[in-house]
């Protein structure tokens, strides 16, 4: 032995009291290096799949990865995140995989990429399955942000191809729907630098999300849009079988749709060129998509009023997929944001658990509420990449055990041996 018989005693109580104390808090635990199993997520009518389990979705959005994993500096945030995520249960994160133009774009202009911000995406789908964590990938965005359909217009227009420097024209213009065609081809197709997968054959991608909240207000009948989505998603198939396909609406009623005036927030809702059903309902359209911001739909409405309708919009499409679509629904997107009039935690807490309950009793039911995912979760230092929803989960008691209590209760509804196994730790009734 190195140490003295008078002293190893001590130095192995030390040692193992310290290994107590790592294993102990934190729920830091050795099986939290071992990456999950993955497997494609399948739809069999209004259910996900996975190995004929149905599997019920509790997630987040971090739109931030890929962004912030370009940056050596910030990219220990992304492993952070997802280290995160995964002790508390959760299994999908929709993030972007598109950045148009500006500053870090992955697409510099079109047909052309910036190969070290694409590494950076491959790094977020290695470190993703690392910690058996899927990814909702986003194609493109309706607002501004990152670039969104305004940067195809800007490009089309600088070119001289453009027939018209409208938002709009996006959706019909043919050498835009050209531009986006390409870059859907390149993302599918992308060989992974970090694991060699080609991204369309990897299962650590949930699926596909043809844009951020789709609106055409130009054309408020909703033909313009339809098209749009009805080309986009037949060419995404046409590439990509394997992996699942939405559109990423909001959820609102067209103008033909009787439930516009009675589910819908407000009036306007029913103008904005989309339509929840005749959308979802296009066959390469594999599940539903819904968000959910009752403070920033309403002008008028107190937080009670607000909760009783988060309920009814939950309930009335989940109706609509068990009765008309006969595809899963998922939220893809939920927040409150703390600028509101009167704001407290309590009422995040209680929306939070609004959205959740929906989901569970609609699991247990097997109903077509497939599962949600909460706008949007940051780790600490992050100031500069939140908004007035964003939430550090761990920093809020109340609202970590909801999070959690909502990742086991999913599990044990699916029956998942496997993922209950996984989440054991995070389970057994210790938070």
């Amino acid at each position: 032995m190195m140490a003295g018989n008078g002293l190893f005693y001590p130095i192995l109580g030390f040692a193992s009291c310290l290994a107590f104390i790592y294993m102990s808090f934190g729920n830091w635990r050795i099986e939290d290096t071992k990456p999950l199993k993955m497997d494609f997520v399948e739809r069999s009518g209004t259910q996900f799949m996975v190995n004929g389990k149905a599997f019920y979705i509790n997630g987040w959005n971090s739109y931030w990865f890929m962004d912030h994993a370009v940056e050596e500096y910030r990219k220990p945030r992304v492993r952070a995140m997802l280290q995160a995520a995964r002790k508390m249960g959760l299994t999908v994160c929709r993030t972007w995989a598109f950045n148009d133009g500006g500053y870090n774009a992955l697409q510099v202009s079109p047909g052309r990429f910036n190969e070290r911000v694409f590494k950076a995406l491959d790094h977020v789908i290695a470190e993703a399955r690392q910690h058996g964590i899927r990814l909702l990938l986003s194609l493109v965005d309706n607002l501004q942000a990152y670039g969104g359909k305004t940067q195809y217009v800007k490009w089309a227009w600088q070119e001289g191809v453009g027939l018209s420097s409208s938002n709009d024209s996006f959706f019909y213009d043919p050498s835009i729907r050209i531009y986006f065609k390409n870059y859907i081809k390149t993302i599918l197709t992308r060989k992974n630098s970090i694991t060699g997968i080609q991204y369309r054959d990897d299962p650590t991608i949930f699926g596909w999300e043809l844009m951020n909240e789709p609106r055409c207000m130009t054309d408020a009948s909703g033909d313009t849009l339809q098209d749009w989505i009805e080309e986009m998603s037949a060419y995404i198939k046409s590439i990509d079988k394997k992996h699942l396909l939405t559109v990423g609406l909001e959820g609102f009623y067209g103008p033909n749709s009787l439930k516009r005036s009675t589910v819908n927030p407000e009036e306007w809702a029913s103008r904005l060129g989309s339509d929840f059903i005749r959308n979802s309902a296009v066959p390469y359209v594999d599940f539903a998509s819904v968000h959910i911001y009752p403070d920033h739909w309403f002008h008028d409405q107190d937080f009670e009023d607000e909760m009783r309708f988060v309920s009814k919009w939950m309930i009335s499409h989940i109706d609509d997929g068990d009765k008309i679509l006969k595809k899963p629904v998922m939220f893809t997107e939920f927040g409150l944001s703390n600028l509101n009039k009167g704001f407290t935690p309590e009422q995040r807490d209680r929306f939070y658990k609004t959205v959740y309950d929906v989901i569970y009793k609609a699991a247990k039911r097997n109903r077509s509420g497939a599962g949600s995912l909460a706008w949007q979760f940051l780790v600490e230092g992050m100031d500069e990449s939140n908004d007035d929803f964003g939430i550090v989960p761990w920093e809020r008691r109340s609202i970590h055990r909801l999070i959690i209590e909502q990742s086991c209760r999913l599990a044990r509804v699916g029956g998942d041996t496997l993922q209950l196994r996984e989440l054991k730790y995070v389970c057994g009734g210790r938070w």
